[in-house]
């Protein structure tokens, strides 16, 4: 418990750290796009190939569960949406990102740290955390509501392929029932709780980075401890936000 506080204080005192001015814009506006494009660029090929496959699934265990003729047939696509809009584009596509980003930024901090080349930026009076982290946690910020969009978009595709390439479900019905009782603010939500979690994996991701100490083993325990803190919050997070949002 008094381990937690303290893990907690530190942690807070590290984003003071990073939320500060940065002494040269130009400098951080040139990391912020490498970051975006590295943090968020290159994870839309994942994005998509997930949402895709997970769409499919989703859609093909819908119609193989509501066998009751009192329930319509459009409602395979209604609850294929509801999944993607409410959870799986937000909360899930989260957590398989918190893997691929959240160990990238923690073992690209880590190491960082055990080559000694952030103690060198604090010799030289750079503010270390605020060069190194601010950018990553913005840019991650910033793009991860167009791969949260993404993410439902590829998703619907997917359903719509088995509709397409399958006799399950007639696509009319798939698609009239995606366009059913279609409630905007789900779409927002979704993009709040992603942005939310974006902010947990990235400076989570980078706290436990710039505190590594030792060498390659240790940056692999933080990448690792990074990934499963930053899941825990993620559906922490997830089920308050929830509350929240649509009570």
């Amino acid at each position: 418990m008094v381990s937690g506080i303290k893990t907690f204080g530190k942690y807070c005192i590290f984003l003071c750290q990073v939320f500060r001015i940065p002494d040269k814009w130009k400098v951080f506006f040139k990391n912020l796009l490498f970051e975006i494009s590295k943090l968020g660029v290159d994870s839309i090929p994942l994005v998509i190939i997930i949402s895709i496959f997970i769409g499919a699934v989703i859609c093909i265990q819908m119609t193989i569960n509501i066998v009751s003729p009192l329930i319509p047939s459009y409602s395979t696509g209604l609850a294929t949406r509801e999944i993607l809009l409410l959870e799986f584009s937000s909360t899930m596509m989260s957590l398989i990102l918190a893997g691929k980003v959240g160990s990238n930024i923690a073992s690209e901090i880590g190491t960082m740290r055990v080559t000694e080349q952030i103690d060198a930026m604090d010799i030289m009076g750079v503010k270390s955390a605020n060069f190194i982290v601010l950018p990553k946690i913005i840019g991650f910020v910033a793009f991860v509501p167009v791969l949260c969009v993404l993410s439902m978009f590829m998703g619907l595709l997917g359903g719509w392929a088995v509709a397409e390439f399958t006799t399950m479900i007639s696509v009319e019905d798939y698609i009239y029932g995606i366009q059913s009782f279609f409630n905007e603010w789900y779409v927002w939500y979704g993009i709040i709780k992603t942005v939310v979690f974006a902010f947990l994996i990235s400076s989570i991701a980078a706290f436990y980075g710039y505190y590594v100490k030792g060498g390659a083993l240790e940056v692999g325990k933080a990448s690792t401890s990074a990934v499963v803190s930053s899941s825990i919050l993620i559906l922490l997070a997830d089920v308050i936000l929830t509350k929240l949002l649509l009570q």
